[in-house]
């Protein structure tokens, strides 16, 4: 693989062969992206495909004006823009900024036509689109079946994998909009996380202490997607074992 290949900080850059990577190159441009912003608009045509390298992004589904829950997360191992892989023009759900991002991005036009010249590109990234398929549906059963301090922990845990160090920047108020939950529900739910000593608390930021614990909380909320992206695509982390028994689910 080329040196520009390797220094790459996407993980999905990082593993595209040369030849596909350099039908892309040339049309990447390198952005920072601040909080909140809008990448994809439910309903609406894309205009840029976005390669994480630092931060997060949520995709997020509305079910009415005020009331919206994160249905995925994306970071250095990820990317916008799935439809386009998939044949379609337009974003199935909003996704934007939750912690401010460096990434790079390309236009939908030459990001298609590199999918119509390459036989590969198509195939690889659609390895990556069935691992956030899967990613989505468990959250969906996760969120519906779970306590809530089982789910801050999954998502906490999903966190600290796409993040450099344990210090994550995020409001109560957010993290009740990416849990479809009540702000008081959250902020009592991190008190008794931090309680056992997984996490420290305070205002705009949480700070993982204890991942192993944090493991345990989880239970086998946290694993099966995790298991399906180091199988279809790599590694995602160094946080997250490189090779693991499937979780029991």
């Amino acid at each position: 693989m080329d040196q520009s290949a390797l220094r790459a900080k996407s993980e999905l850059l990082r593993r595209m062969s040369p030849d596909d990577l350099s039908l892309l190159q040339p049309h990447f441009e390198s952005v920072f992206l601040e909080l909140r912003a809008p990448l994809e608009t439910a309903g609406q045509k894309i205009d840029f495909v976005y390669f994480i390298e630092s931060g997060l992004a949520s995709v997020v589904a509305r079910t009415s004006a005020t009331t919206e829950a994160e249905v995925g997360i994306i970071g250095f191992e990820g990317m916008t823009g799935s439809a386009l892989i998939m044949g379609d023009d337009q974003a199935a759900f909003d996704c934007y900024i939750q912690s401010t991002c460096e990434a790079v991005r390309i236009g939908v036009d030459p990001f298609v036509e590199a999918l119509r010249a390459s036989g590969t590109l198509r195939a690889f990234l659609l390895r990556y689109v069935q691992y956030l398929h899967i990613q989505t549906s468990y959250t969906a059963s996760v969120n519906a079946r779970r306590s809530l301090e089982v789910r801050l922990a999954r998502w906490l845990l999903m966190c600290g994998d796409r993040t450099v160090g344990d210090r994550l920047l995020i409001t109560h108020e957010f993290l009740s909009v990416m849990l479809g939950v009540r702000r008081p529900g959250v902020t009592v739910g991190l008190q008794m996380i931090e309680s056992h000593g997984y996490i420290r608390a305070r205002r705009g930021e949480v700070t993982i202490r204890d991942r192993n614990g944090l493991l345990r909380l989880a239970q086998d909320s946290y694993g099966p997607p995790e298991f399906e992206y180091h199988r279809l695509v790599g590694d995602l982390g160094s946080k997250t074992p490189a090779r693991q028994e499937r979780p029991a689910t």
